[in-house]
C-alpha cells in the first residue's frame, strides 16, 4: 500500500518557514466558508509566499528539498546549462548522484522540462525542489563567475563536452525537441525587420514562442540548411530539404522549406512523426456508417475514389490509413506522391521530382506496367494525370487520389473542368470523400453546458432539435497547455455513386443538382457531421462554424 500523502499544512510546518497551527486553522476556516485551495489561501492571508507554496508542493510530491545556501551547486555543473535556458525555466544543476544529475526546480509542476534537458545534457536527470530566489542567486553568481578568469577556466575544463556544442546548436535542438514534445506539425522561423519570431503549429493553430535574440536568426536558419543538405551560400532562391533525426529512440523526419524575404530567409520545418499520427482507418474520425462505406471502397475491383478538401484537412492521413488497412501480401499497392510523407512497409512508394521529369503522368504510365492492384496518386492536378487515372480504373485498378474542392459534389465539376469527359468520369468514379479537421475538446478539462439561443441561431437549429443534448468546451489545463483542445478529428462527407448520379454526371448536371440528389440518397454534409460531433461532446461550436459552411 503506497504511503499516505502528507497534508499540506503539515508540510508547511516541517519546512521551518514560521507557519504555526493557528495560521493553518485560519486558512482552513476560510476554505470551509469560501472554498479554494489551502495553499493559495495561505498566500492570500500573507502567511507564506508563492515560493514557499511551491516548495511545499514539491516536498508533498516527494521531491528532495535542497537549500542552495547550505549546499552550493558545483559551478562546473551549473555551466553545463546555458544561462538563458536556466533562467527561462528557473532551474539549476545541484550535484551528480551517481550517473544522475540532480536538477533544482523552482516550480514542481514544471518537471516536464527535464525531458528537454535530457536531450541537451545526454544524462539521466533527477528533480529536486529549491527556493526560486536561491536559484536566481546561483544563476546570477554563475554569470559573475564568467568574469573571473580562474573560476571560468575551472568550470570550462570540467564541462568541455557541453561547451563544445555551439549555443545555436543547443537552441535548435531545444526548439525541435519542444516542438515534437508538443506534437507540433510545423515549426516556423521568421525574420522581421526588428525581431525574429518562432512559431509552432499545434492542432492547426499557430502559437508564438518567446523570441530568441534577433542576431541568432541567420546562424539558426543556416544551421537548419546545413542539416537539411541545402546550399548554405544560396539565400536568394527558395530551397527544399529533409532532415532525418532519431529523437528518444524514434525516427522523425523534418521536411524543410526556405523562402527569401525582405529581412532574410524564412524557414518552415514540417514535422513528420509517425508516432503522433495513427494510421488506423477506424481512428481518423469516421462514424460507424461512414467507416463501413469507406471500407467498401477498398473491396472494389476497380474504379476511382477521390478525397477532397483544402490543404491541411487530413486527406493524406485518411488515404494512408486506408492503404495501411488494404495492405496485404496478396495486394500490390503502388503510390506516387509529392512528397512521400510516411514510409509504409509492404507498399511501393514513388517520390515525384518535377525538376528531373519524374512527374505524376510519367510515373503513372510506368506504374501501370508494374502490375499493381491498387494505386495512390498524390493529387490529380491536370488533364494528363486525370486521363491516366481514368485509364487505370478502366483497366481493372482501384485508384485513390486527391483534389482541392470545398465539398464532395464540387469534385465532379473540378474533374470536368480539368478536361475529363463526363461519360468516362461517370463510368469510373465510385465515391468522393470530403473532409475537414476540427480540434478535439480536451478530456482533462471538458465542461458541459446548455447552448444559448444565440448559439442555436448560429447553427440554424431549434431548441427542440437539441432537446436532451449538452454541448462541451475545454476550460484549459496543463494537459492542453490551457487551450481547451487536445488533438484533432475529421469531419466527413461521403458521396456514394448511384445510377441516378452517374446519369446526372453524363448529362452535365449542375453541382447543386448533384448535391441535392446525393443528400436525398443519404449523404451527410460536413456541417451535419460537425453537429453530430458537437452533440457527442467531441468538438465545439466555434470549431465547426470555422471549418464548415451550411449548404442548402
Amino acid at each position: 500500500m503506497p504511503p499516505r500523502k502528507q497534508l499540506l499544512g503539515q508540510v508547511f510546518k516541517s519546512l521551518g518557514i514560521g507557519v504555526h497551527e493557528g495560521m493553518i486553522q485560519e486558512a482552513l476556516s476560510v476554505q470551509r466558508s469560501e472554498g479554494g485551495q489551502i495553499g493559495k489561501i495561505m498566500v492570500r492571508l500573507g502567511h507564506i509566499t508563492e515560493s514557499h507554496l511551491l516548495l511545499a508542493l514539491g516536498k508533498q510530491a516527494g521531491l528532495e528539498v535542497v537549500d542552495l545556501r547550505k549546499t552550493p551547486p558545483d559551478p562546473a555543473l551549473v555551466a553545463r546549462i546555458d544561462k538563458t535556458t536556466a533562467e527561462m525555466f528557473n532551474i539549476c544543476p545541484v550535484r551528480m548522484d551517481g550517473a544522475a544529475m540532480v536538477i533544482a526546480l523552482a516550480d514542481p509542476t514544471n518537471v516536464s522540462v527535464l525531458d528537454e534537458l535530457r536531450f541537451l545534457l545526454n544524462c539521466e536527470l533527477r528533480p529536486a525542489i529549491a527556493d526560486a530566489d536561491q536559484i536566481r542567486a546561483v544563476l546570477t553568481g554563475a554569470g559573475a563567475a564568467a568574469d573571473d578568469p580562474q573560476r571560468a577556466a575551472a568550470a570550462a575544463q570540467e564541462s568541455e563536452e557541453a561547451s563544445a556544442a555551439a549555443p545555436v546548436v543547443k537552441l535548435l535542438n531545444f526548439i525541435i525537441l519542444q516542438a515534437i514534445k508538443d506534437k507540433a506539425s510545423d515549426v516556423h522561423l521568421e525574420p522581421f525587420e526588428k525581431d525574429f519570431k518562432i512559431r509552432y503549429r499545434v492542432d492547426g493553430v499557430l502559437y508564438e514562442l518567446e523570441p530568441p535574440p534577433t542576431h541568432l536568426a541567420v546562424p539558426l536558419i543556416s544551421r537548419v540548411k546545413v542539416m537539411a543538405g541545402m546550399d548554405i551560400a544560396e539565400t536568394r532562391l527558395p530551397q527544399d530539404g529533409r532532415i532525418a533525426m532519431t529523437i528518444q529512440g524514434r525516427a522523425v523526419d523534418l521536411r524543410v522549406s526556405t523562402l527569401p524575404t525582405m529581412f532574410g530567409e524564412s524557414c518552415v520545418m514540417r514535422i513528420l512523426d509517425r508516432t503522433v499520427v495513427s494510421l488506423d482507418l477506424s481512428q481518423v474520425g469516421l462514424r460507424p456508417d461512414e467507416l463501413a462505406t469507406f471500407r467498401s471502397f477498398l473491396q472494389k475491383p476497380h474504379g476511382i475514389i477521390l478525397v477532397t478538401g483544402p490543404t491541411g484537412s487530413g486527406k493524406t492521413t485518411t488515404l494512408y490509413s486506408a492503404l495501411n488497412e488494404a495492405n496485404d501480401p496478396e495486394v500490390k499497392i503502388i503510390t506516387t506522391e509529392d512528397p512521400v510523407e510516411y514510409d509504409l512497409a509492404g507498399i511501393i512508394q514513388v517520390q515525384i521530382n518535377d525538376e528531373i521529369g519524374v512527374t505524376y503522368g510519367r510515373c503513372l504510365r510506368a506504374i501501370l506496367r508494374q502490375d499493381p492492384d491498387m494505386i495512390l496518386v498524390g493529387e490529380i492536378r491536370d488533364k494528363e494525370t486525370a486521363g491516366i487515372a481514368i485509364e487505370a480504373a478502366l483497366t481493372g485498378h482501384v485508384v485513390f487520389s486527391t483534389v482541392h474542392t470545398n465539398d464532395a459534389p464540387l469534385a465532379v465539376t473540378r474533374m470536368v473542368d480539368i478536361g475529363v469527359e463526363s461519360f468516362l468520369l461517370a463510368a469510373t468514379l465510385e465515391g468522393i470523400v470530403a473532409q475537414r479537421l476540427v480540434r478535439r475538446v480536451c478530456t482533462g478539462c471538458k465542461v458541459y453546458y446548455d447552448p444559448s439561443d444565440e448559439v442555436l441561431m448560429e447553427l440554424n437549429l431549434k431548441a427542440s432539435e437539441v432537446q436532451g443534448k449538452r454541448f462541451a468546451y475545454g476550460k484549459g489545463c496543463d494537459a492542453c497547455h490551457f487551450t481547451g483542445f487536445k488533438g484533432r478529428t475529421a469531419l466527413f462527407e461521403i458521396l456514394l455513386m448511384s445510377d441516378r448520379i452517374r446519369e446526372m454526371i453524363m448529362d452535365g448536371a449542375a453541382t447543386d443538382a448533384i448535391r441535392t440528389a446525393a443528400k436525398e440518397q443519404g449523404m451527410r454534409g460536413l456541417r451535419e457531421s460537425g453537429l453530430l460531433s458537437i452533440f457527442d461532446g467531441v468538438t465545439t461550436v466555434e470549431e465547426v462554424l470555422r471549418e464548415t459552411i451550411e449548404v442548402f
